[in-house]
């Protein structure tokens, strides 16, 4: 068979699947038209689907079906299930661990998620084969509809998809725990798993480095022309790992091997292997960008790349502006969408980077941003959002989770879809910090450091902010591009920075002005600081790089002492606090 004729037959299962996505498009579209029908018909089927639970039967799911209207399933609804974050349902989860069925939602669990928890114990979430099958997997057929329109050929080479760990444990009944895309990347049928870079055994290698080594060793010898990864700060680690070992990648792929440099388990190395071979024409043309080129970016050894999918919303904008330039000038760099492990709420449909909802698939309720601490403001429902609006969002899936609050706040926006709002995060609510009762925003924060950049034409690698309450201050950290910037320099960047702040937040001048907010702290930070702080956070809590969320703006004792041991040795010191 010709190689072109076994590519054409590679690309049919791609072909059926876009044309599934394409139904789905179009069910999400004539949900969008109508989003109070399709949010009421939603809310019905969850609670059905629920109703004979352990959960269900305590709350009322029965009762609230019972309601004649839309006003009164909606009233009855939430007189019976209050707004909650995750702590509401944890004793719940905790049963289901232990193996008892029906408690949530019917049956058991396929798998659990697990995400950082507000108490400092992990979140378990756990995911119903009705979500995986009918929720999850419907929205990825979309996506793949939707990038084949946007982007005409982007099935033509290979998929990298960085995912999460598709196991990293196991509950005493033995169900799996893991990412959610990890593990419906290992659940990949056959007949897709050639369109992707690499098997999913390379996400359960455990050394980071190894893994990422892996990743690239394998994927810098292909055509990528579609990358997927949440965290757009995993770009960088894997840029590093170019940098870093590219001598190693070209003996590899002439030969055919695996360095025994990194630690790769064994099991996990001899599959790999299975898919290597000597490749001596990729490997000279290595050789010939690594001497055309001090430093090899993306755009060199992946030009084809057509579609690069991550966030850049909120506080992930910073690490994008970091990675933007190495790409292709015609890729789409398109916004992954607004989701976590709780719920995967919509998806960027289009060159926007505004996130479509899917009314038929959850429930969503909002109150208003500036009503978030208000135990008696109103919940709006889905028709009910204003574009330029913020709001906080509470969801219940398919997977057990009733008014569950986000803890986000998210902007509503146009164009509209259908007839529905989009939606963009913001920031966690938690991104909100105070000292004196300025409630300071940390897109506030960013958006006014990015402002005294342009205006003073000093260009930072990277920046953060932590609450001080001992010195009723903030402590601000910055690693300027130019190694060169004095303290002074330094602290006449953060007058122009505290100034903007006053601008924008007439909370934070009140509290500033009257001294009750002290001046901020400047730091200068050492070259490559936040790859230094990441990896002391990572070596602490041993979680995985591509969920490294941090705050640019903070209330965190123990990572504003982490961030401290990069400042300069030449700059300000600051003092320890414990």
């Amino acid at each position: 068979m010709s190689r072109k004729r076994s590519r054409l037959l590679s690309l049919l299962p791609f072909t059926a699947l876009k044309w599934c996505g394409s139904i789905e498009f179009r069910k999400v579209r004539k949900a969008s038209l109508d989003p109070a029908g399709s949010q009421e018909s939603t809310l019905r089927k969850i609670l059905r689907y629920g109703r004979d639970t352990e959960f269900g039967r305590i709350h009322g799911f029965s009762h609230i079906l019972e309601a004649g209207d839309r006003a009164e399933l909606y009233r009855r609804y939430r007189e019976s299930v209050p707004a909650s974050d995750y702590e509401y349902f944890r004793h719940y989860v905790n049963r289901m661990k232990e193996g008892t069925p029906d408690v949530l939602f019917k049956g058991k669990p396929v798998m659990y998620a697990t995400t950082s928890g507000s108490t400092g114990e992990p979140k378990w979430i756990p995911v119903s084969r009705r979500y995986l099958k009918k929720v999850y997997r419907r929205m990825n057929r979309c996506w793949i509809y939707e990038w084949q329109r946007l982007r005409p050929g982007v099935y033509s080479g290979k998929i990298l998809s960085v995912v999460g760990k598709t196991v990293e444990g196991r509950t005493a009944d033995g169900t799996a725990i893991g990412s959610v895309s990890g593990f419906t990347l290992s659940k990949v049928p056959r007949v897709f798993s050639n369109i992707y870079s690499a098997p999913s055994a390379v996400f359960g290698i455990r050394d980071y480095t190894a893994r990422n080594y892996a990743i690239m060793r394998i994927g810098i010898e292909q055509d990528i022309t579609l990358l997927v990864t949440p965290n757009p700060s995993t770009l960088l680690e894997l840029q590093h790992n170019v940098n870093d070992w590219l001598d190693e990648y070209i003996t590899d792929i002439e030969n055919g091997t695996l360095t025994d440099k990194v630690d790769i388990p064994g099991d996990i190395r001899a599959e790999l292997l299975k898919g290597l071979s000597p490749n001596p024409g990729r490997a000279e043309e290595l050789r010939q960008l690594r001497k055309k080129h001090s430093m090899l970016v993306p755009r060199h050894f992946w030009p084809n790349l057509k579609i690069l999918c991550t966030w850049k919303c909120g506080n992930t904008q910073i690490y994008v502006d970091k990675i933007r330039h190495g790409f292709p000038k015609d890729i789409l760099h398109q916004e992954m969408g607004y989701f976590s492990s709780e719920c995967r709420a919509g998806l960027v449909l289009d060159d926007s980077d505004e996130t479509v909802l899917f009314p038929h698939l959850h429930f969503y309720e909002f109150r208003k941003a500036d009503q978030a601490d208000n135990p008696d403001a109103k919940f709006l429902t889905l028709d009910e959002l204003v574009p330029g609006e913020r709001y906080c969002p509470f969801v219940t899936t398919f997977s057990g989770l009733y008014r569950y609050n986000m803890n986000d706040i998210v902007e509503a926006s146009a164009p509209l879809f259908g007839t529905t709002p989009r939606i963009h995060m913001v920031q966690k609510v938690n991104g909100i910090v105070t000292i004196t009762g300025e409630k300071l925003y940390e897109s506030q924060f960013i958006d006014c450091v990015n402002r005294a950049s342009r205006e003073t034409g000093l260009g930072l690698n990277y920046f953060t902010a932590y609450a001080n309450l001992k010195e009723s201050r903030y402590d601000w950290y910055f690693e300027f591009s130019d190694e060169s910037v004095n303290q002074k320099r330094a602290e006449d960047f953060s007058e122009v920075v505290d100034a903007f702040l006053k601008e924008t937040n007439i909370e934070y001048a009140a509290k500033r002005d009257s001294n009750r907010l002290k001046a901020p702290a400047t730091f200068r930070l050492q070259k490559q600081s936040f790859d230094s702080f990441k990896e002391a956070i990572l070596s602490r809590t041993r979680r995985d790089p591509s969920r490294f969320k941090p705050n640019v703006l903070a209330q965190n004792e123990e990572r504003h002492d982490i961030i401290s041991q990069f400042i300069l040795k030449s700059g300000l010191k600051r003092k320890n606090r414990k």
